[in-house]
């Protein structure tokens, strides 16, 4: 075992090396991180550069609940009672999203797994299709950082358009730049609720971590102000590396 340092990433091979973005080579790229760690954007980036496709399981959710096919007519069924879709539920929604055309060179998977039984179930699935998880891209921020990103977006009542006081505030305080309507704070941003957040994800986050370090796929990428890595960092970096192996 061994371990290849640069600048802010780290990975672990037990045995096997990634399959890179190559003609005809399919690549899986699972991300890892706590809400508000900037994964969404770091995996859009790389997905958009490398042809591959972003697969968020939200917004999966979101378009079978919306077209109301039997699946999301089968988790709608949970969700009104205010329980957790099973595992089995999402894993077949993912690989009908999998069997579509435009993953034809791999994807980058944004929401799931989320514990180290989702990540079995994953690679059995994939596994089925020919396929495995290739790279485990942890973005790891300090969680100081993160309750302060977050709590100081404010979303607007009319078109939903999010700012940051401190970024990217509206030209008027309080007031939508884009549609006039008024900012606020959603209960998910204010600082309390995203530091408990942040505790129930360690919670499941270093058992689904510790599964891809022990599989040899883990890669670690230091971001935020403290490291002075931005996601657009975080992804460029990751891109040259997978291109030169």
């Amino acid at each position: 075992m061994f371990y290849v340092e640069r600048n802010f990433m780290k990975f672990n091979d037990v045995g096997r090396s990634f399959s890179f973005v190559q003609m005809g080579v399919e690549m899986y790229i699972v991300l890892l991180g706590a809400p508000g760690s900037g994964k969404g954007t770091v995996g859009k980036i790389i997905a958009e550069d490398l042809k591959l496709a972003h697969i968020s399981t939200g917004d999966l959710f979101r378009e079978n609940l919306k077209n109301e096919t039997e699946l999301g007519k089968e988790a709608k069924k949970y969700m009104d009672k205010g329980e957790l879709v099973p595992d089995e539920v999402t894993i077949k929604m993912l690989k009908s999203r999998l069997e579509e055309n435009d993953v034809e060179n791999g994807a980058v998977l944004d929401g799931f797994p989320r514990t180290e039984v989702q990540a079995k179930s994953l690679d059995e699935m994939l596994n089925g299709m020919g396929a495995k998880v290739d790279m485990a891209l942890n973005i790891d921020v300090p969680f100081d950082e993160i309750v302060e990103r977050i709590a100081n977006r404010r979303s607007c009542k009319g078109c939903s358009e999010i700012y940051n006081v401190v970024f990217n505030p509206p030209k008027q305080e309080g007031i939508c730049d884009k549609c006039g309507g008024e900012l606020y704070q959603r209960e998910d941003q204010k600082p309390e609720v995203v530091e408990n957040r942040l505790k129930v994800y360690s919670k499941s986050a270093q058992e689904l971590i510790n599964h891809y370090e022990n599989a040899g796929i883990l890669y670690d990428a230091k971001a935020g102000d403290s490291v002075g890595k931005t996601s657009y960092d975080v992804a460029k970096e990751v891109e040259e590396y997978i291109k030169s192996k």
